[in-house]
């Protein structure tokens, strides 16, 4: 029973994106494709743990799903059409039939891609295209893209339902648009990415902090679209930056799940392969000379990866570096992370200054490292009874146990009682 369940989960945590994004190419329907699968996983929940785990779980989960597809439409006088056509092509199929296995590894990544670019579509604001994105490809709850967007939970619902009816009642297609189109959906494309990158590499939610199947997915969607792409230097430079941040997976967990931060971190454990790669690549994208945001933070990663000890990141060059990157985006977040930056150059004074100026605004009031990095220069400057009250707020405001165990370990060395 607990090995069934433990696949259900598996199965939904790892291969809902695939499994959504090849239901809506055969349904043509995002609601259809969405229900369809909530049942085949319920009908999992029901059957695993009587008839055993199948071979291929995505495979039945997505064979499930369609047939439960075909059933509703056969009930729906307006799907009579939608269902004979799906009925002829399920026709002959088996239970055992292994959908996902015979169509190779290209085909899936169409799919995928595919699903991004309907989403990322111009009739669409851009809010709506990434939460969309996020919710159906990343496999992302609402609450989860509601705290990536700190905006409530109701609005970003509202925001998703009603980016599907616009993509229906406009006809948007269901395909990677022409050459030419390419450049207007290129913004949108590389925030999903990153945000499904960004969602594997520290969960929101949940025990664990790496996310690991998000993180491939990402990726292997930063690779496709670098492929297609080959001359867009932001794509190269999204590309490179998740490598880059990748190459330190290993590193930032300890044995028992525990999280390690940047400083901490055995860099013996560094994948050196990942990190040439992504080097290389920061390299090209540069010397296009059209810089970007992707490609500055990768070259600030870059930078992270040059130094072999802790001692020896050039923190002024990723403090200049960060200075470039609010010309071009100048939100509170990064502000944080020049502070930050600035502070460990030596200038702790100065960081903390600049982050309790970010603070007076109130917009980073909710965002918890906002609090954990100020919780964090208090302590190195021995302000321990300020610190507590800053590791308080942050613990307050996290929701992954990862980082709330070690919020709290942090907490005990500047408060033992």
């Amino acid at each position: 029973m607990i090995d069934a369940q433990k696949a259900v989960e598996d199965a939904f945590r790892d291969k809902s994106g695939r499994i959504i994004a090849t239901l809506i190419r055969v349904l043509g329907d995002f609601d259809l494709a969405e229900e369809a699968m909530q049942e085949a996983f319920i009908t999992a929940l029901d059957r695993w743990p009587r008839d055993g785990v199948p071979d291929s779980p995505g495979a039945w989960i997505t064979t499930t799903a369609r047939r439960k597809a075909i059933d509703r439409l056969r009930r729906e006088k307006v799907g009579r059409e939608k269902y004979l056509l799906l009925a002829k092509e399920d026709r002959g199929e088996t239970d055992d039939h292994d959908m996902l296995d015979n169509m190779d590894e290209s085909s899936l990544h169409d799919d995928r891609l595919r699903l991004i670019f309907t989403c990322c579509h111009p009739a669409l604001n851009l809010d709506a295209q990434v939460s969309l994105t996020l919710r159906t490809l990343g496999g992302l709850t609402t609450p989860e893209i509601a705290r990536a967007f700190v905006v409530p939970e109701p609005t970003l619902a509202q925001r998703i339902v009603r980016a599907k009816r616009k993509i229906k009642s406009a006809n948007i297609p269901y395909r990677v648009p022409p050459d030419h189109l390419l450049p207007e959906r290129i913004e949108a494309v590389l925030a999903v990415i990153y945000l499904i990158f960004n969602e594997g590499y520290s969960a929101s939610f949940g025990p664990s902090l790496i996310r690991h199947s998000l993180c491939d997915e990402a990726i292997r969607l930063g690779r496709t679209l670098f492929e297609l792409m080959p001359d867009e230097p932001e794509a190269i430079g999204l590309l490179a930056l998740m490598i880059l941040h990748d190459s330190r997976r290993e590193a930032r967990t300890t044995d028992e799940g525990g999280l390690v931060v940047l400083e901490e971190q055995d860099r013996n454990q560094w994948d050196s392969a990942k990190i040439n790669e992504g080097t290389a690549l920061v390299e090209r994208a540069l010397r296009m000379r059209r810089a970007g945001p992707y490609q500055v933070q990768a070259a600030i990663a870059a930078v992270h990866s040059e130094a072999m000890a802790p001692d020896q990141t050039d923190w002024q060059q990723i403090a200049a570096l960060y200075g470039t990157l609010i010309r071009m985006v100048p939100t509170p977040v990064v502000k944080l992370n020049m502070a930050v930056a600035i502070a460990m150059s030596d200038r702790l004074d100065r960081g903390l200054q600049m982050i309790d100026h970010l603070g007076k605004s109130g917009d980073l009031d909710n965002y918890q490292h906002y609090h954990s990095a100020r919780a964090d220069l208090l302590r190195r400057l021995g302000r321990h009874v300020e610190a507590t009250v800053a590791y308080g707020r942050a613990l307050d405001l996290v929701q992954n146990d990862t980082e709330k165990d070690y919020l709290q370990r942090r907490l005990r060395e500047v408060n033992p009682a």
